[in-house]
């Protein structure tokens, strides 16, 4: 793996900036001598966004890699996309786990591809002609933008798609109160694009921004808000009875994950697309929820987790 003293610069002010301390494993190159396998000899640097789901992944792609003789440094826990995008492109690390609406809006496509098979094929042939980044094949979950409501309120309220919900905003805005975070409400495929596709307008005093996290709760308690932004397979929603309304528009585009991986890597290490191919077959999104719930509900770090699943599927 070649990174020129400018890649590792920049990694390490991204990763100082992040605002995100590693420690554990995270920090580590690796859990212990790399096992004999397939990977034996190469060294890979895999990294992630700093979200629940993303640290699993990180720890699920660095363990299974040395599960098959590679050596591998953890960056996990970037802030944001454009930092981990960013460090990718400039061959700071060497791959980690994006979604395909993500990556669409990263290199700028306006036209809206809603079709998930159809967004990965242009996705990935765009890329690598213009960045030389491989989308491996990606996984069936889609952790796509959703609303979500306390199950006994959407029953109260008549609520279960996302045109159900702009009637109510006509008739009873003070049911219809929202939380989403910042990003959600910056992004193109967030909040405005939302209600300019609905054909609806919720008044500002009915709007609360909240970071990530606290949706949940917030939503689960009715408290400041009856609905609220949430990813689809966060485990949150079935712990706290939520029910996530169907995007019957289908505004919000498909979020599939998909391993990104530099070019150059695959190259030298060809053998690292057969050896995440079984990860990819098992990532459902009834699975990412399981698992995401484990951590965020039940208390568990993403490195014991990703443990426990690679070594109950034999993949460890």
């Amino acid at each position: 793996m070649r990174k020129s003293l400018l890649a590792i610069a920049g990694l390490l002010g991204v990763v100082l900036t992040s605002g995100c301390a590693l420690s554990g494993s995270q920090a580590d190159t690796g859990a212990g001598p790399a096992a004999d396998g397939p990977l034996k000899g190469a060294t890979f640097t895999v990294a992630s966004k700093n979200f629940t789901e993303q640290l699993l992944l990180c720890e699920v792609t660095a363990q299974r890699l040395e599960s098959q003789g590679a050596k591998v440094e953890r960056t996990c826990g970037m802030s944001g996309s454009n930092a981990v995008r960013a460090a990718l492109t400039s061959g700071a690390i060497d791959m980690y786990w994006e979604y395909t609406g993500t990556g669409w809006l990263a290199l700028q496509q306006k036209d809206n591809v809603r079709d998930p098979k159809a967004l990965y094929t242009k996705l990935s042939e765009l890329d690598k002609a213009k960045n030389d980044v491989v989308w491996l094949p990606p996984a069936s979950a889609d952790n796509t933008y959703a609303l979500a409501v306390k199950t006994e309120k959407a029953q109260e309220l008549g609520v279960s798609s996302l045109s159900d919900y702009a009637q109510l905003v006509q008739k009873d805005p003070g049911s219809a109160t929202f939380c989403g975070a910042s990003e959600f409400f910056g992004r193109d495929d967030g909040w405005d694009g939302l209600q300019k596709a609905y054909g609806f307008s919720l008044a500002k005093d009915k709007v609360a921004e909240l970071a990530e996290g606290p949706i949940y709760n917030a939503v689960a308690k009715g408290n400041p808000c009856n609905f609220g932004e949430v990813f689809a397979t966060d485990g949150r929603i079935s712990a706290l009875g939520l029910t996530v309304l169907e995007d019957d528009k289908r505004f919000f585009p498909p979020y599939n994950l998909s391993l990104n991986v530099r070019g150059e890597v695959l190259k030298e290490s060809p053998g690292v697309e057969a050896a995440m191919a079984p990860v990819n077959e098992l990532l459902s999104a009834e699975e990412l929820q399981k698992l995401n719930a484990q951590i965020d509900v039940d208390g568990k770090t993403p490195e014991e987790v990703a443990s426990t699943w690679l070594s109950a599927n034999q993949l460890s």
